[in-house]
């Protein structure tokens, strides 16, 4: 009988067997419609465009911010370099973006040409409007499938997956942990950055990409319209994300991730392929992070360099360690919380704190007070704002007993198993 019960419980759907699946996705299918019905697209004109848009880009941060937790949290590789697939993902999309508003300027300009223009003048036209700006006015090589939605939303994917797999196979092979490990992930970041800064690169150099929030043939839709769509394939994407997350930590797969965390090589002594493992967490959290890129910088408009630098990737680890590490919930309110304050102490809607012989202005103080939280939070609540959401609902640490099994506090332990 009992075991009928567990091949029943089995059965029941995932978000059924998890309610607080269940719960985070009711709470943003709630946020979801608040927004619509109080945003300027498709509703009463409550909240502002650009506040839409704030929010849309708050919920690709969130996404990646997941991945982060995955990858760390929950596999204990911290990764340094995670938002260089954030920003290949964006760089993927915003090629085409590019490509296809500059070949509809360009059709339009040759259209009034004595002689129908040939497909090769459009092309040297296209180019030479993309990168007059670095002066060059052919297409590098790779830009060779910017004409292709389909092709560079499989770049979204497979560009980050591809060099997490590389990455984390030359890395993990050689057993390459801790320290140095984030070490050799932040040097991948500075390198593709400081490639990135070049104009020969074949993407503009410190130009970047721009104008990526004009869709190619919707000039006549309004932005607000176009920052709700946006808006809702980001809540869609998040939804997905954590839904997809929790499956992973869930069951034995997930078990055995923690304790790769914990003591890992424990996990290899007892027959795991441990390196296995670990290159599917980085690779899956690199094909996340991309996603949420490619969603995120159409909302932002542009995207440059400077957003792949290894800083940008240090500031995710911080979201998710303020936020709660080993939390998927703990993740995406970390990631929220600190991305909405860091918008409204860096868009000047803090007031200023005049102490009479000096004058706090939080647009130049804000890092600053971001890193002595980050501190605050490792010292006194290592559990991040996610312990607070586990003594508002009385959620209890299991009785340990034993010794530790692992290096950390919050190691497996003798009998924890069985409960």
């Amino acid at each position: 009988m009992s075991d009928m019960a567990v091949d029943m419980g089995r059965r029941r759907p995932f978000v059924v067997r998890h309610p607080s699946v269940l719960i985070f996705l009711a709470a943003l299918a709630l946020f979801t419609v608040g927004v619509t019905i109080l945003a300027e697209g498709f509703g009463i004109g409550v909240i502002s465009t650009s506040f839409v848009k704030t929010l849309g880009k708050t919920l690709c941060l969130c996404l990646v911010a997941l991945a982060m937790d995955l990858v760390w949290g929950y596999c204990g590789i911290l990764s340094l370099g995670h938002m260089a697939f954030f920003g290949i993902g964006g760089y993927a999309i915003g090629m085409w973006l590019m490509y296809a508003r500059t070949e509809l300027i360009v059709i339009e300009s040759l259209a009034a040409a004595p002689l129908p223009p040939t497909p090769q003048e459009i092309s040297d036209g296209i180019a030479t409007q993309i990168f007059g700006v670095v002066g060059a006015s052919e297409f590098p090589a790779v830009w060779a499938f910017a004409h292709s939605l389909p092709l560079q939303l499989a770049a979204v994917v497979l560009v980050p997956g591809l060099l997490a797999l590389v990455f984390g196979w030359l890395a993990f092979r050689s057993r390459v942990t801790g320290v140095y490990l984030s070490i050799l992930t932040q040097a991948m970041t500075l390198a593709l950055s400081l490639y990135l800064f070049q104009n020969d690169s074949g993407l503009r150099g410190n130009n970047g990409l721009s104008g990526l929030q004009n869709l190619p043939g919707l000039d006549q839709v309004p932005q607000s319209v176009v920052s709700m769509w946006f808006f809702w394939a980001s809540a869609l994407a998040l939804g997905l994300g954590y839904v997809l997350s929790a499956w992973v930590v869930s069951g034995r797969f997930g078990s055995v991730i923690r304790a790769i965390r914990d003591d890992e090589a424990r996990v290899r002594f007892l027959g795991y392929p441990v390196e296995a493992f670990k290159l599917f967490i980085f690779t899956l959290t690199a094909i996340i992070a991309g996603i949420a890129g490619a969603l995120y910088y159409p909302q932002a408009g542009i995207i440059n360099p400077a957003e792949i630098a290894p800083i940008a990737s240090i500031y995710l680890a911080v979201w998710v360690a303020i936020g709660g590490r080993g939390r998927l919930y703990g993740a995406v309110i970390g990631a929220a919380f600190v991305s909405l304050l860091s918008t409204w102490f860096t868009g000047g809607q803090a007031p200023d704190v005049n102490l009479g012989f000096y004058t706090i202005s939080w647009v130049d103080w804000w890092t600053v007070l971001l890193g002595l939280s980050f501190v605050a939070v490792t010292l006194l609540a290592p559990k991040g704002i996610g312990g607070l959401i586990d003594l508002l609902t009385d959620r209890v640490s299991p009785d340990r007993h034993g010794a530790d099994l692992g290096p950390e506090p919050g190691a497996l332990r003798e009998k924890e198993a069985d409960r």
